[in-house]
C-alpha cells in the first residue's frame, strides 16, 4: 500500500511539469496515440504529432513559444487537429513517466527513425502519414499556411 500511494505522489508531483506547457487556453495536447487516434476518428481531424526535446532543443522550444503557444494557432488548431505532443526531455527533472518514455520511443521508432527535433507529423487517424515538417520561423500565420500547403501536396 505505501509503495502505491509513493508511487501516485510521485506521479503526481510529474505530472504539472509535464502538463504546465503541453495544454494551452481551450487547446489539449494528447500524450498517447492511442487518445489523438480516436479523437482524429471521431471528429474526422489530421494528427499534429510533434516529436520535441523540450527542454534542451532550441528549434523546439522556438517553435512551441512562436507557434504551438499562440492564440492563433490555437484557434486554428482547434478546428483542423487533434494535437499529440511526444516530448524527449533530457535533464532529470523534467523527465517523463517510464510508461509515457517507452510510449514516445515507440512511436519514434515508427514515425521519427533518423531522430529529428523537431519533427512534426501528420497522419491521418490511422495512421498513415500524410506530411512531415519541423521548425518555420514567421509566427503562426506563416506556419498555419506552412500546414496548409504541406497538406495540399500530398
Amino acid at each position: 500500500m505505501k509503495n502505491v500511494l509513493l508511487f501516485m505522489l510521485l506521479w503526481l508531483c510529474l505530472l504539472p511539469s509535464h502538463n504546465s506547457h503541453a495544454q494551452s487556453g481551450d487547446v489539449k495536447w494528447q500524450h498517447t496515440y492511442e487518445e489523438a487516434a480516436q479523437l482524429a476518428a471521431a471528429e474526422h481531424k489530421p494528427i499534429l504529432m510533434v516529436f520535441a526535446g523540450s527542454d534542451w532543443c532550441k528549434p523546439c522550444i522556438m517553435l512551441r513559444k512562436e507557434v504551438w503557444d499562440t492564440p492563433e494557432f490555437q484557434t486554428y488548431a482547434k478546428d483542423h487537429f487533434v494535437l499529440l505532443e511526444l516530448d524527449f526531455p533530457r535533464f532529470k527533472k523534467n523527465q517523463l513517466p517510464a510508461e509515457q518514455t517507452r510510449h514516445n520511443e515507440q512511436l519514434a521508432g515508427r514515425y521519427n527513425k533518423e531522430g529529428v527535433f523537431p519533427l512534426v507529423v501528420l497522419t491521418d487517424e490511422k495512421g498513415q502519414v500524410l506530411a512531415k515538417t519541423g521548425y518555420q520561423p514567421g509566427g503562426p500565420e506563416n506556419y498555419i499556411a506552412h500546414l496548409k500547403q504541406i497538406l495540399h501536396h500530398k
